[in-house]
């Protein structure tokens, strides 16, 4: 499929997407009020107290509500986030650590030995999963397990894989209000669906009107740093597994002291670069002022320059409407290349090699 019309079929839509994936981005504002009545049911111990740094170890979609997490609070507590994306776990963690460890499937090697050793240092474990190795390990180990529903991508399972652990510290003191935060980004949510659904045309959906620029170029994702850096990332990711495609990001103001100086040569590579630029109110005035330079500079050589803004007031509501249209995006990328936007073969195929290896 390369006919940039069929993205005003529905049928075309829906045919290319066995998997259901845009049904799951549909229901995203739900699954953010369920995540939350989940994670708000979880015990946990009076002893968790008193965290002196937070560790949210998981890969792929498993990792990106810890980068989430990690820009979240950064301006609400001075408890240091990191995010794990490895076998083994840094040196500092301790005793007074709060190690989340998360995988959707609860199968995940890395994440698995992560575990592991965050047990032998006496971490203060919160497992995050709807099953598999790592919930029968914890609730073995004694240690509180939040269970998410099965059935989904992990990627499409952002909700709730972020919103129990943000309910974590809550109850922990390190953060608050967050019941008006999720009010707000279920609306906007909400309203968001409305605009990039498959049955609003192209003239008038803006996911898809980026997916026909995506077509048949390289998409390159600039997010800002501390603001939009991981909805950059997200963008880039999605691209991969939905699109099936390349992708790459970068994060100003970075990306002024290296790649911006890679707009020379070969013209005809650069003439296939299809940049998008996250914007939000949150950036630094100096980084906007870096964009509008690095705009004028790249802006004759490349396909095509796409601004997007973040919507909402609060944080979580910014990070994720930026994030929400990418989704849609990807997914009708993959309608364009004809790809069911669901499988993902090579990473099944580099899991089964490595089981046998």
């Amino acid at each position: 499929m390369n006919n940039v019309n069929d993205l005003n079929s529905v049928e075309r839509i829906e045919t290319n997407d066995p998997g259901r994936m845009l049904d799951a981005l549909w229901r995203m504002p739900e699954q953010c009020e369920e995540a939350l009545a989940i994670g708000r049911k979880t015990e946990i111990p009076s002893g968790y107290a008193s965290v002196s740094n937070i560790v949210v170890t998981g890969l792929g979609g498993s990792a990106i509500g810890g980068d989430f997490l990690r820009l979240y609070i950064a301006e609400k507590t001075g408890v240091p986030v990191i995010v794990n994306r490895d076998y083994t776990l840094p040196a500092f963690v301790d005793s007074k650590t709060l190690v989340f460890a998360v995988s959707y499937s609860g199968n995940t090697e890395e994440t698995l030995s992560a575990y592991a050793q965050a047990r032998e240092t006496g971490a203060r474990i919160v497992a995050l999963t709807n099953g598999g190795k790592l919930r029968r390990l914890a609730e073995d180990d004694g240690y509180p397990v939040i269970v998410v529903p099965a059935g989904i991508s992990p990627r499409a399972a952002t909700g709730y894989l972020l919103i129990p652990t943000l309910t974590v510290l809550e109850k922990l003191g390190l953060i608050s209000g967050l019941d008006a935060e999720l009010d707000e980004l279920t609306r906007t949510l909400r309203s968001l669906r409305e605009e990039l659904q498959p049955k609003v045309p192209v003239e008038q959906n803006p996911a898809k009107q980026i997916a026909t620029r995506f077509y048949g170029k390289i998409p390159v994702i600039w997010g800002a740093a501390g603001s939009t850096e991981v909805v950059a990332m997200r963008w880039k990711g999605q691209v991969n597994e939905n699109g099936k495609a390349p992708a790459y990001w970068n994060v100003f103001p970075e990306l002024n002291h290296n790649e911006i100086v890679g707009f020379e040569e070969p013209s005809a590579l650069l003439g296939q670069l299809e940049i998008v630029i996250l914007r939000d109110s949150g950036d630094h005035p100096r980084v906007q002022k870096r964009m509008e330079i690095s705009k004028d500079i790249i802006k004759d050589v490349v396909s095509g320059i796409t601004e997007v803004w973040s919507r909402g007031e609060g944080r979580l509501t910014r990070m994720f409407s930026l994030t929400y249209i990418g989704d849609y995006v990807s997914v009708y990328l993959a309608t364009l290349y004809g790809i069911d936007p669901t499988p993902v073969r090579n990473i099944d195929h580099l899991k089964q090699k490595l089981a046998h290896s």
